[in-house]
């Protein structure tokens, strides 16, 4: 259904993640837990809101992880 989710941190991905990077990995996040690639539309507004979600807090988990003894930022 969808492709494996990428890590997002160093030194998996060279550089720093950017909102697009983020963004494309929530919403395969939400396909894969929806069992749905695109939703119908009385389902709409609740996936995208999921999306916004987790970007959100993916992006929050990759400002605040520290990566060998440093703060990884974004």
């Amino acid at each position: 259904m969808c492709r494996s989710i990428k890590t997002l941190r160093p030194p998996s991905l060279p550089e720093e993640a950017t909102e697009e990077d983020i963004r494309a990995a929530a919403l395969q996040y939400v396909r894969k837990v929806s069992g749905f690639r695109t939703p119908a539309a009385h389902n709409r507004e609740v996936f995208d809101h999921a999306v916004d979600q987790i970007a959100e807090a993916t992006a929050a988990l990759l400002d605040g992880l520290e990566i060998r003894g440093r703060t990884a930022a974004r």
